[in-house]
């Protein structure tokens, strides 16, 4: 490894493979250290429509339990699950290393649906304009903060990263702070691609607003 390093800000933003001896082809799994099985059925499977589609004992400690969940897409969430943890909504201790939250995405036709029934089900949230997609934070029964998001625009998931370089892209010519929904469209446009706006409730903007 040489001593000299490059800053971070100079790192290009770009959907290329970089020219690294390793390249990942998605993400397989991630894995939370749970509480108790009954807490997290209720809450991933019950309440945010995740299938749970293998259960079997923790290869490396046979006294948990391995719950996977099907995210929607083929991705996989699972948790080691004990019955004698009690679930723990005080929220998650920071720091480097830890998990600040995990995201999923919702249906734009379904996001007023999803709200309500988080307020059904007794979960707080908060709803964001995050400048090129909305989003609900909520938390889940160990109290990890959990992001639903909506896309503004229909981005096809093959062209996802390539819309999101080229939005970049332009929110560094226009001078911008953050990305907002001007770069995105204008980003959907320059690739040729369709530009679909889906009908999401107005929010306040989200800068700063989730620590």
């Amino acid at each position: 490894m040489s001593d000299e390093t490059t800053p971070s800000s100079s790192v290009p933003v770009t959907p290329e493979r970089p020219d690294s001896p390793v390249h990942m082809q998605g993400t397989d799994h991630i894995t939370i250290w749970g509480s108790n099985a009954e807490d997290t059925i209720e809450f991933y499977r019950d309440l945010l429509g995740m299938p749970l589609v293998l259960r079997q004992p923790n290869l490396d400690d046979p006294s948990q339990t391995h719950l996977f969940f099907d995210t929607g897409d083929g991705q996989i969430l699972t948790f080691f699950v004990s019955d004698d943890r009690p679930s723990n909504r005080r929220g998650q201790r920071g720091g480097v290393g830890a998990v600040h939250h995990l995201c999923f995405s919702v249906d734009p036709d379904e996001y007023e649906e999803t709200m309500a029934a988080l307020e059904d089900a007794g979960h707080q949230y908060n709803v964001f304009d995050r400048g090129i997609f909305h989003s609900i934070y909520t938390t889940d029964n160990n109290g990890l903060v959990i992001e639903l998001s909506a896309d503004k625009y229909e981005i096809p998931n093959d062209r996802r990263g390539e819309v999101l370089a080229k939005a970049q892209e332009l929110r560094e010519s226009d001078g911008a702070e953050y990305a907002k929904d001007e770069h995105l469209r204008g980003a959907i446009e320059e690739l040729g691609l369709e530009v679909v706006e889906n009908d999401l409730p107005d929010a306040s903007a989200g800068v700063g607003g989730l620590e």
